[in-house]
């Protein structure tokens, strides 16, 4: 029985490695503030949805399958959290029994398999009475097979077969173990054999000629019993290992259904933070890389929305564009939205709801940033060489059909050997069939591209009011050599008569 809620016909492979641009991925995108939301203060949320989030589905259709069991879990969210909750509680008492009871000892190992199937049977048994009352309420692939299975493979016959084996396991009239002599007089071939039907009192009374032959051995003959608990064990061997191996079958059916369970509800928790902030969130339609598509209605920056609440969307057309370049005021929202298109990749590519009115994407391969760093005490050399060694890491990494997004790179430098370097870098980017964001104040950057290749090219700006203010609202227009520069020499202290040459 699996729970199969990420994934249609397998699991969830929760052991393997995150990508190796993961870190910069958490810091460049603030996404430590969408975990932290989505985990409420549980650990094992936040690992396991970090996990998911950032193993990226390049299927549109597989995405599609878990949109569609979230999208149930928003509806009845209610007995999403109580099918989790049971999977939680019977984990913790299946630990409980197991840290109490286990042992090396055959008989110790089938007392303990047989403790942990008794607390896991009351919890499949919560899982069936789920599934009884709610089925109906459900519409998507992955819960409504989840829980037909359960009604099916978990039906009243089931339990009753499950209960008698395990009253016959716990052997209330003793073992009946057969064995054969070997040459030297030695126990051979053990065998556990199935005990007659118990007999009432009137038969355990009634005096008949002797037919077997038995001894009994003094409690306190420690030898003697520890010799009958040997025979015993070898006996029980086998059957001590199947129970092992049927509580360990159940168990991890419930392991990966909270695991898998887990994702969603931290959805619903990051669902729940984002409502109560009236930010707009939709279901973004994820499209095959055939050609670079990018379109969003109210596209706004989940980290920020979370931290805030008072964010500006973006209304931006990029279909069959490979390259933007975002360009404008400093300070007027150029990051963010850089930020928003690199969560609104990662939240679809998980199957996750966006914070946006609309969107529609090519889904990547994998994702990558390349954000300027602060200088700190922690860097060898100097900012660009660090800047180098990152791009550097990324080409390693990087191949057809990625996306990276570009914050500031290349600016520790003066801008021609900055625009230069940038220009070489995306060029080969472009050639190799990846898709580019980048930010940039570089106008030397900018209009390169807009010379050589405007068609594939496109431009946002980030505007200024001629009172100097910011709409934060990015609009598509040509770049422009100012990135008003003097905004900021006057905010920390210049003169407003002063003239600033235009950065």
């Amino acid at each position: 029985m699996k729970a199969h809620l990420l994934h249609a016909d397998q699991d969830f492979d929760f052991a393997a490695d995150l990508p190796p641009s993961s870190a910069d991925l958490i810091a460049d995108l603030e996404l430590d503030t969408v975990l932290t939301t989505m985990a409420a203060g549980d650990k094992f949320l936040y690992q396991t949805c970090a996990k998911v989030l950032l193993a990226s589905v390049t299927d549109p259709a597989a995405i599609r399958y878990r949109q569609s069991v979230l999208a149930d879990c928003i509806a009845v969210p209610d007995v999403v959290r109580l099918m989790y909750d049971i999977a939680v509680a019977a984990l913790t008492e299946k630990r409980r029994i197991w840290g109490l009871l286990s042992s090396q000892y055959p008989a110790s190992i089938l007392s303990s398999a047989i403790n942990q199937l008794e607390v896991l049977i009351v919890r499949l048994r919560d899982l069936r009475r789920l599934a009884d009352d709610h089925v109906a309420k459900f519409r998507s692939e992955g819960l409504v097979t989840l829980l037909h299975t359960l009604q099916r493979d978990l039906d009243d016959d089931y339990f009753e077969v499950l209960s008698d084996h395990l009253r016959q396991l716990r052997f209330a009239d003793g073992e009946l173990i057969s064995a054969q002599l070997d040459r030297d007089n030695s126990g051979i071939n053990f065998v556990l054999r199935a005990g007659g039907p118990r007999r009432g009192w009137k038969e355990r009374v009634r005096i008949e000629p002797r037919s077997v032959y038995s001894f009994a051995i003094s409690p306190r003959d420690e030898a003697s019993g520890q010799a009958l608990q040997d025979l015993a064990n070898r006996g029980l061997n086998l059957v001590a290992n199947a129970a092992a191996q049927a509580a360990d079958h159940v168990s991890s059916f419930f392991t990966m259904l909270q695991a898998e369970l887990a994702f969603y509800v931290g959805c619903l928790n990051l669902h729940d933070q984002l409502t109560a902030r009236g930010q707009p969130l939709t279901f973004p339609d994820p499209l095959s890389w055939t050609s670079p598509q990018f379109t969003c209605e109210d596209l706004r920056d989940t980290s920020l929305s979370l931290r805030t609440g008072q964010v500006v969307g973006n209304d931006v057309t990029a279909d069959g564009k490979a390259l933007v370049i975002i360009t404008g005021a400093n300070s007027g929202g150029k990051s963010t939205f850089l930020r928003s298109v690199g969560l609104a990749q990662l939240m679809m590519q998980c199957g996750m709801f966006v914070t946006a009115g609309a969107l529609r994407a090519s889904v990547c391969q994998q994702l990558f940033t390349h954000f300027i760093r602060e200088e700190d005490a922690e860097m060898v050399s100097g900012r660009l060489d660090e800047e180098l060694s990152r791009m550097s890491r990324i080409a390693d990494q990087i191949g057809p059909h990625c996306l990276i997004l570009f914050n500031e790179s290349f600016a520790a430098t003066n801008e021609r050997e900055g625009s230069e370097i940038g220009r070489q870098v995306v060029r080969a980017l472009l050639e190799a069939d990846i898709r580019v964001f980048f930010v940039s104040h570089q106008f030397d950057f900018a209009d390169g591209f807009r010379r050589e290749i405007a068609d594939l090219t496109l431009f946002l700006r980030a505007p200024r009011e001629p009172d100097g203010t910011r709409t934060f609202k990015l609009v598509a227009a040509q770049p422009l050599p100012t990135s008003y520069g003097q905004d900021i020499y006057h905010r920390i202290g210049g003169w407003p008569g002063d003239q600033l040459a235009a950065s």
